[in-house]
Parts: C-alpha cells; structure tokens; sequence
C-alpha cells in the first residue's frame, strides 16, 4: 500500500525559502542504454522541470503541448465541499493559462542529476486561476501557485530491466488546508496518437488483454502501444490499489481531436475527519519498449511485489 509519512512544519517553511534564493533551471537531459538504443529523457524550464520529452529507438513517446501534456504528476482535493474536477488541483509543469507558452506558474525548488537519474522539486501552481471555471465548475483556489510540493525522483533502469524507469514521487500537502478528500496523479503520460492500442496487464495469465478506450479507470495496470506493437509504455505501482478503490487505480484516455493519448496512476483517500498534513508517497514504474518487453518486465514486477 502507499507510503505515508508525516512531517514537521519546519520543513514546510525551510525547505521552499532555502532553495528558492536562486533561480534553478528546469532544463537537463538524463539517458541509459537499452539494447541498441538509448532511453533519453528531457526536462524543460518551460515547464519547472517536468518531463517534455522520452525517446526510445528515435519515437518520442510524449505529447507535449500545452502545460497538461506531459509525463508529469498532479493532485486534486474537495477543499471542504464537493468534489469537483480541477478546480483545487495542484500541478507540476503548470497551470491551464500558461497554455503552449514559454514559462510555467510552478516553480522549481531543486534539480539534481546524475546520467541516468534526477530528482526535482517543485512548487505546482493550481490548475485554474483564480476566477477560472472547468466545466462550469468555479476554481475554489483563490491564488494562481499552490504552497504544494511536489519531488520526484526518476531513475532509468531498475535492477536487470534497463527498459524500467524508476519513477518515485512525494506530495507534501500543506498545513492550514480543509480536506476530506485527496486524489494524486502519481503519474500520468501524454502519448502521440499513434500509440492508439489500449492494453491491461492480467497478472494471472501473465498476457495482455484488450482494453477499451474508456475512459476512465480500471484496477489493472495499463499499456499503450503503437499498431505494430514495436513501441509500447507501460505504467505499474505496486502501490496500488488505493484502500476503498479497489476497481479503480489505472487510467486510459483518447482525446480525438487533439490528436493524444493517455494512461495514469491514481491514488485515493478519504477521511472524514480530515485529510491530515504531511507527505504521500508513491513508488511507480514505467515501462518502455515493445509489447513483448513490457509484458516481461511487468511480470517481473508484480512477482517481485507480491513476495515482499
């Protein structure tokens, strides 16, 4: 299950005023080995060092457009009344206004890399400014940048799987907020429209099975491939399920005219009394290479999962 920690208010408070002295880049570049290719990787400072972009055999593997179509990660939270899509939603690469500009509304706090691994950490700007409406819903947010961090650190290649990134994410949510309902996007792809074929992962039969275009969630973890299956991302968390949540954790998305796919890992919690302050972390891998690649390696994770 998730991995939640507390922590003390000190460092809410000295972490974001330590690092934000100096302006940190977003831009770096990390690459590993994979058969006859090469996994690489970029982040930009157009997006606070979220990931614009994962080749792998020269496919780019991400759409990235907008400020919403990245590999990246994102919470949402009910902010004391109904839940509403969007409008209390914290978001790395940055917020809907910032559109296919050249800056984000985020702000990263920290980037550190070596050649095949990085970590970040960012401050994510709401979704929706204030004032600003998604689907009629108005954002409950009342300043454009969240006191939200987000740190991730990614690694290519895990253990003998070189086509497995490590993708390890934390939440810090904040004091002094009022929820009763958290939802994290550990991780979510934006792919090109030609990763078109939809794909579950039954860990039983240790097989692929059909998926359809949804959209929405189901409890297995999700494949998206190219028609000849040559190129193919996977996603798994042996996080998952979320207690209370057990049909749902995996999603998988086609959005027809803008010309884009899209899986995710989501994690959920519920707590009448309040969603408490602290860090929520998850551990997620994601999977590049061909659909007999992605297959093998999933079902070498989940073997692994199962036996701690």
């Amino acid at each position: 299950m998730p991995r939640r920690f507390l922590i003390l208010l000190c460092c809410f408070v000295s972490i974001p005023s330590a690092l934000a002295s100096d302006r940190v880049s977003g831009n770096a570049t990390i690459r590993a080995t994979v058969g006859d290719s090469e996994i690489v990787i970029t982040t930009t400072d157009r997006l606070a060092g979220a990931i614009h972009s994962l080749t792998w055999k020269g496919k780019e593997f991400i759409n990235s457009h907008d400020h919403g179509r990245q590999l990246q990660s994102a919470s949402n939270f009910d902010a004391g009344s109904r839940f509403t899509g969007e409008t209390f939603n914290p978001t790395e690469a940055g917020s809907r206004r910032d559109s296919a500009g050249a800056t984000s509304t985020s702000r990263l706090l920290q980037l550190i890399m070596t050649k095949n691994s990085l970590q970040t950490t960012t401050q994510m700007a709401f979704w929706l400014d204030p004032g600003d409406r998604s689907d009629g819903h108005l954002a409950k947010n009342t300043v454009s940048l969240s006191n939200h961090l987000l740190t991730k650190r990614v690694t290519i290649g895990y253990r003998d799987m070189p086509q497995v990134i490590q993708y390890d994410v934390t939440f810090s949510v904040p004091i002094g907020e009022n929820h009763t309902y958290a939802q994290f996007e550990a991780v979510t792809g934006y792919m090109p429209a030609e990763f078109s074929h939809f794909w579950k992962y039954n860990a039983e039969t240790k097989e692929l099975e059909a998926l359809t275009d949804g959209p929405g969630e189901q409890a297995l973890p999700v494949v998206l491939a190219t028609e000849s299956g040559n190129h193919a991302m996977g996603i798994y968390s042996p996080d998952q399920p979320s207690a209370g949540y057990v049909h749902a954790g995996y999603g998988r998305f086609r959005f027809v005219p803008q010309r884009v796919t899209k899986w995710n890992c989501v994690f959920r919690f519920r707590d009448p009394q309040g969603i408490a302050a602290g860090e929520y972390s998850f551990r997620n891998f994601v999977i590049v290479g061909n659909l007999e690649t992605v297959v093998r390696c999933m079902s070498t994770l989940h073997a692994e999962s199962v036996t701690k």
